[in-house]
C-alpha cells in the first residue's frame, strides 16, 4: 500500500514539476529488475512522444546533468516526510537515456577492468554522477580481483579502479 502510494505521489510530483517548468508531458510508473543489486527499482519514464526535441534535449542537459537533478529531486522531496523503512528510490528515465548510459557504462568498465588487470595500475575515472560512481562500485563489488573506491569532494570527486590484492 506504501509503494503504491509513493508511486503515485512520485508520477504527480515529476508531472506538476515538468509541467511547472513548460515541459508538461504524461509519466509512466514502470517496475524494473536491478541485476546487480537483485531488487525492483520503480522507474518514472517521462513520455518523450508529447515533447520536441530540444525539449528532451533541454530536460536530459549536458551528460545528463540535467535528468540527474529532476531524480536526485524526486528522491528528496517525494521522501521528507518518510520513514526509511518506507522509501523506495525513483529511477527518472527520458528518451532511453538511463538504459543508454547503463550500457556505455558497463561497456567502459569492462575496458577499465582489463587495463587494470594487464598494467597492474590503479584508473581514475572522472566526469561520473554520484549515481553513476554507485553504479561501478555495483559493477565491481563480486568481481575478486578489482577494487574500486571514490576519492575527493564534489564536483571533484572520481572513482578509482584498482587491483585488489
Amino acid at each position: 500500500m506504501i509503494m503504491e502510494q509513493e508511486q503515485q505521489i512520485g508520477k504527480e510530483w515529476l508531472e506538476k514539476l515538468l509541467t511547472l517548468m513548460g515541459f508538461a508531458a504524461d509519466v509512466k510508473v514502470e517496475y524494473r529488475e536491478n541485476e546487480l543489486e537483485r531488487t525492483q527499482e520503480c522507474w518514472l519514464i517521462i513520455d518523450e512522444t508529447q515533447l520536441p526535441l530540444e525539449k528532451i534535449t533541454m530536460l536530459l542537459g549536458e551528460r545528463g546533468e540535467g535528468i540527474d537533478a529532476i531524480q536526485y529531486l524526486a528522491n528528496s522531496v517525494i521522501h521528507l516526510k518518510a520513514d526509511n523503512s518506507e522509501q523506495q528510490g525513483f529511477t527518472v528515465e527520458l528518451n532511453g537515456y538511463r538504459l543508454q548510459r547503463l550500457q556505455q557504462l558497463r561497456t567502459l568498465t569492462e575496458d577499465i577492468a582489463q587495463k587494470v588487470r594487464q598494467t597492474g595500475q590503479e584508473i581514475e575515472m572522472t566526469a561520473l554522477s554520484s549515481a553513476e560512481r554507485r553504479q561501478i562500485h555495483s559493477f565491481f563489488k563480486d568481481v575478486q580481483d578489482i577494487a574500486t573506491e571514490s576519492r575527493g569532494q564534489e564536483p571533484h570527486r572520481s572513482l578509482i579502479v584498482k587491483p585488489r590484492y
